[in-house]
């Protein structure tokens, strides 16, 4: 018996089994592509989701996975009207918090991201892997979960049986659907075309964009809709997402019309793929029914604006596997696995309200109230993002959560602060031996404490029979987190700062126990 069984084995997927069984868990991976798919998608990886890396011990693979050119940056822009426009800025510089985090980010198409992680579960005992397999089934009772399994092609069909079950399998879950998770949408109305194209004249074009990576055009036809561009493997290819009418069909659009329109001037390509995908943002009401989670898309799908989705992914994956690692270890409490829903839940419903659906009315609302031919044109043009703004706004936390306590609620809004704060990322931070705190965090808690005084939690986690290290933190590391005492969960979340409480309290709730 399975302590995990995972159906869908992309990124998330993938970087959920590696967590569970670096955690000590047994887990069937179930995937129905033997190979990852050449679809470019999912690139913008965040520092957090590097962090991730670096917990799953490839962090130095996925650095060298996709290499860029010389010279070559990863930064993003908006531009208005074309391309090619005399107005454009900066956008998404996620290298304005890079001090918050303990990695740097990075870009590399989703496949290569996948190819990586398969190849780090492969290392590890424990994972049995189901490439070229399906779930078609269902079933929970008391005891675990069923899963019923098919070849993606031929006739074999398998059972497994788990104590859990996570759907990692995409907007169209199976496990959701079968474990009647209700999802609340947004349908915007609104077709897509996703074009894959290879073009020299284009990349010349984009030298005089040093640095960027990735580029955003905003035309007032489109009433906030972002015709979007992006740098493939940094050379001639390239992806291009835009509105058009809702009765598309590959035959009655016209690629060079359209990328023609959307560059500003005629240019050669050669196009390599023509889809479309309907704009609509969905979230599930909860991410859990009984034994079965869901995580990723399963849980929640938008459209490819501001990189969330397989960074919010990966967030996902991190914050289950310790939940359900500490469960099945015996040390997590009754309500340790129902924070996974109660924090991940509101902060992707946040990140869809606040962040993705909020540029699209913003963009339309500064559209239709301003022109090129506008006097103050420029000046409210170049000042709309003051200092990346947005990239220190999304800050996704876990305040009031059951197991966090306090005042607020879950959200992806908020600031980037080295102070430790409960229910947030914990910033680097120098320990009294001058290592960074990221060096030596391990799979259980971890109580940084100036001058190394525990103040009674080894007692008490002892008690709990609770995973917990004790590190020392300098006077430097005290000042930057601004607390003698910091509580850091296995996630790398700050569970709880301060001078003074109960260890045993404190560990309790952040154990899931009453």
């Amino acid at each position: 018996m399975y302590d995990v069984i995972l159906n869908g084995g992309g990124p998330v997927g993938t970087g959920l089994a590696i967590d569970c069984a670096q955690r000590g868990l047994r887990v069937a991976l179930v995937e129905r592509y033997p190979e990852p798919q050449l679809v470019p998608k999912g690139q913008n990886l965040t520092q957090r989701s590097l962090e991730h890396c670096r917990a799953w011990g490839c962090e130095a693979e996925m650095r060298t996975a996709h290499p860029m050119p010389p010279g070559a940056g990863i930064g993003g822009m908006t531009a208005y009207g074309t391309l090619l426009t005399d107005y454009h800025y900066d956008w998404l510089t996620r290298a304005a918090v890079k001090d918050y985090y303990a990695c740097a980010n990075a870009r590399l198409p989703q496949y290569a991201t996948e190819r990586v992680l398969r190849a780090r579960a492969t290392q590890l005992d424990g994972i049995d892997i189901f490439y070229g397999w399906q779930g078609t089934g269902l079933t929970q009772d008391a005891d675990g979960v069923t899963l019923e399994i098919e070849k993606r092609k031929g006739d074999g069909r398998k059972t497994l049986r788990g104590a859990y079950v996570v759907g990692c399998d995409g907007s169209r879950s199976m496990v959701r659907a079968a474990a009647q998770i209700p999802e609340r949408l947004s349908d915007h109305n609104k077709l897509m075309c996703l074009m894959v194209f290879r073009s020299e004249e284009l990349h010349a074009l984009l030298e005089r964009y040093p640095g960027k990576a990735f580029f955003c055009v905003l035309h007032p036809d489109f009433e906030g809709y972002w015709q979007f561009f992006g740098r493939v493997d940094h050379g001639l290819s390239f992806f291009f997402h835009a509105p058009v009418p809702l009765d598309s069909t590959a035959e009655t659009v016209d690629p060079k019309a359209i990328l023609t329109r959307a560059v500003g001037q005629d240019f050669a390509f050669e196009v390599d793929y023509l889809g479309f995908w309907d704009l609509r943002v969905s979230v599930a009401e909860t991410y859990q029914a009984g034994r079965a989670f869901i995580a990723g898309d399963a849980a929640h799908s938008h459209p490819p604006y501001g990189g969330y989705g397989i960074n919010t992914g990966f967030e996902d994956a991190r914050n289950l596997a310790w939940k359900l690692a500490a469960v099945r270890h015996g040390w997590g409490g009754p309500g340790l696995l129902a924070s996974y829903s109660s924090e991940r839940q509101p902060v992707f419903a946040s990140t869809a309200r606040d962040f993705i659906e909020n540029y699209i009315e913003e963009d339309r609302a500064f559209l239709a109230a301003h022109h090129p031919e506008d006097a103050d044109f420029a000046d409210r043009w170049y000042t709309r993002h003051p200092d990346d703004a947005e990239v220190n706004r999304f800050e996704p936390n876990y305040e009031g959560s059951p197991i966090i306590g306090g005042r607020g609620a879950p959200s992806a809004v908020g600031d980037h602060q080295f102070r430790a704060r409960a229910g947030h990322h914990l910033s680097p931070a120098p320990l009294a031996d001058g290592r960074g705190v990221y060096d030596v965090l391990g799979d259980g808690f971890t109580l940084l404490a100036a001058d190394g005084a525990d103040s009674g939690f080894t007692e008490a986690a002892r008690a709990l029979d609770l995973p917990l290290q004790v590190l020392p933190l300098g006077p430097d590391g005290a000042a930057r987190l601004e607390a003698s005492c910091v509580l850091v969960r296995p996630d790398h979340y700050v569970a709880w700062a301060g001078e003074a409480g109960d260890p045993a309290q404190i560990l309790r709730r952040a154990a899931g126990w009453p």
